[in-house]
């Protein structure tokens, strides 16, 4: 899964999803160990489950991680793009 020459830098292009974007899984996430409270390989999101993304970073200068807000699941994780899928994009009011 390293960076190979097929894959793109994906931070040279805007992110496919803003802060506010409904969003669905396209993947089971596991906790890596990484995230606090929960066992290693715990499923902390199911494929399908739905949410909102709450921020954009980066990883290695490389990815967008965005933080995913699964509501219902009481999580916050971090995923990438490949990983989601627009349900709704957030509505944007023209400042007057």
């Amino acid at each position: 899964m390293g960076l190979g020459k097929e894959e793109a830098i994906e931070v040279y292009s805007p992110p496919k999803f803003l802060p506010g974007t409904k969003v669905r899984s396209t993947k089971y996430v596991k906790n890596d160990g990484t995230y606090a409270g929960k066992d290693g390989g715990e499923v902390l999101v199911t494929k399908g489950a739905i949410g909102y993304v709450r921020d954009i970073g980066q990883y290695l200068q490389i990815y967008y991680i965005y933080a995913v807000d699964f509501v219902e699941l009481g999580t916050v994780v971090g995923m990438r793009g490949r990983e989601l899928e627009l349900i709704e994009a957030p509505i944007r009011r023209n400042a007057q």
